[in-house]
């Protein structure tokens, strides 16, 4: 055993070195000045490399290239609203599985823990919107009773989601795996849960005040044990305040203000030139770059997967994530069998009961079907999935060669009058942005998203004009335009809808408040520094 280390070592060292002299540049000494990195003796500087990508849990590499956007067959009866045009896309992750009910549900019940008695609204602002299920003519009660937490749902995909409540996941994902990442490398504790609802007594509360500057216990009432009915005794319990600030990590929080330390937290990791400890920082590297929804570029790069094989080509005009045109299997293994979840025809939504039939009338599971070429499920049928862009007619006249973009806010944290960070309700570093820096609607080219319909509107004028009339008009059901600022894209077809929205480059919006039974999401991540080296052919 100890040769076989041996002979590791040797091999890691030999390979070190080969590495070494393949590339001058390196990380012990500075090419510039001479000075020798991680020196005690002097300033030590610490010069990291190689920490660029840490592989988030639940994701799939998609290597980045250059491909033809946009529809790959004319549909001469719709609108013209993502013309073909030539773009590159980064590297990036991607969930493989579009966001369970089982995700949604961890996400709701660490609110719970943490909020649900302190600040209940936190949590109802999360809840997803069972009344979507909600049909005049269709009897949709179980799905409404059931959908989002009956475990026969788990593996189905979240939805009566909106754009901003799957932002706001996308954000407590990321600082719960960043969370974890500093336990795991000694630099947190685990926060101490059951002790979010500690009761102190009235003589413990100045005591734990002074412990605390800046903190105060909140007065609670509780029922007294084996007392008369109606009657209360009041205790202490940790303000919300506190909860907020200390308890919950957030990432920009941990990496900006120098002056946060969680109530749990330590910081192991040595200044060696202060003499003190200090925070694990961006450039050690344990650090998820951030989740958050895919791009429209990156989503339709990542459906139509466009992998080059071994002889150098690629499947080009493609229609939908599989290929050829048919919504069927055609492989000798699958002959047959459906490859997406959708609306057969007026009717039709799973198939003849028996061999012909998927299963599914509503939603499948995340893992059903066949994956694309990139491994990914469900790009097609299922639900639809939000995409971060803002919605325009016009996104493919204005575009940018490379990761192309509408809906770009280039905000700014708060500081208060010390200097430091202001904190959000959710315990998020707290942000603004001026009318300059909104860049949502540069290069709008659509009309009516300009059209300003900010006026005082004359109802009683012009219920006047019409007294007779069964509706009062409106003058801005003409003139206001459906499309704004909060327009949010979404793609991929579902359950409910024709093949033709099964074409990865078809594209609709809803405003980002709403939600659908429709309507679910996936989380994309961006790679730093190399960019990924390749991405394995699914199949």
């Amino acid at each position: 055993m100890k040769s076989v280390f041996k002979y590791l070592l040797i091999v890691s060292v030999v390979m070190g070195a080969t590495a070494c002299q393949q590339r001058e540049l390196n990380t012990r000494v500075s090419n510039t000045t001479g000075w020798n990195y991680f020196d005690r003796k002097t300033t030590n500087f610490e010069a990291n490399e190689g920490v660029g990508n840490v592989n988030p849990p639940g994701m799939v590499p998609i290597q980045g290239g250059v491909m033809t956007l946009g529809p790959k067959d004319e549909f001469l009866t719709t609108s013209i609203n993502n013309e073909s045009r030539q773009i590159t896309v980064s590297s990036f992750y991607m969930d493989k599985y579009e966001v369970t009910n089982l995700n949604w549900n961890e996400y709701l019940h660490w609110l719970e823990i943490v909020f649900g008695d302190i600040a209940p609204e936190l949590v109802d602002k999360a809840r997803p919107d069972h009344t979507v299920w909600r049909e005049d003519m269709a009897y949709n009660d179980p799905y409404e009773d059931n959908y989002f937490q009956h475990p026969a749902f788990s593996f189905y995909p979240i939805v009566g989601v909106s754009w901003d409540q799957a932002m706001a996941y996308c954000q407590w994902r990321t600082d719960r795996v960043n969370e974890m990442a500093l336990i795991n490398c000694g630099a947190m504790e685990i926060p101490d849960f059951p002790g979010l609802l500690q009761e102190f007594e009235e003589d413990e509360v100045e005591e734990w005040q002074q412990e605390h500057p800046g903190y105060e216990l909140v007065a609670a009432e509780r029922p007294v044990e084996d007392g008369e009915e109606g009657e209360t005794e009041t205790y202490y319990r940790l303000s919300f305040e506190y909860i907020r600030d200390k308890f919950v990590f957030n990432t920009e929080k941990y990496l900006l203000d120098d002056t946060y330390q969680p109530a749990f937290g330590r910081h192991p990791k040595q200044d060696l030139f202060h003499g003190i400890e200090r925070k694990v920082t961006v450039a050690d590297g344990v650090f998820v770059t951030g989740y958050r929804l895919p791009l429209e570029a990156e989503w339709e790069f990542a459906a139509y997967a466009p992998v080059a094989g071994e002889d150098g080509l690629t499947i080009e005009g493609k229609v939908y994530p599989w290929s050829g045109y048919h919504p069927r299997d055609m492989s000798k293994k699958n002959l047959g069998q459906m490859q997406a979840n959708f609306i057969r025809g007026r009717g039709d939504m799973m198939g003849v009961s028996g061999a012909l039939n998927d299963r599914y009338v509503i939603t499948n599971p995340v893992d059903a079907f066949e994956p694309n070429d990139f491994g990914l499920y469900n790009m097609a049928g299922n639900v639809n999935e939000w995409v971060l862009d803002v919605y325009r007619e016009t996104t493919f006249q204005e575009f940018t060669e490379y990761n192309s973009f509408r809906g770009n806010i280039f905000s700014h944290e708060v500081l208060d009058e010390d200097g430091r960070y202001q904190i959000d309700s959710t315990g998020c570093v707290k942000i603004t942005w001026g009318k300059e820096e909104d860049k949502r609607d540069v290069l709008d080219g659509d009309f009516a998203s300009l059209i300003d319909t900010d006026y005082p509107l004359d109802s009683v004028g012009m219920a006047n004009l019409a007294p007779d009339y069964q509706y009062k008009p409106d003058p801005t059901d003409i003139l206001a335009p459906k499309i704004t600022k909060t327009s949010r894209v979404y793609k991929g077809g579902s359950w409910a809808d024709r093949i033709f929205w099964l074409n990865p480059s078809t594209r609709r919006y809803l405003d980002q408040d709403k939600s659908s039974s429709k309507i679910g999401f996936r989380c994309a991540m961006s790679t730093l520094g190399d960019q990924i080296p390749g991405t394995p052919v699914a199949r």
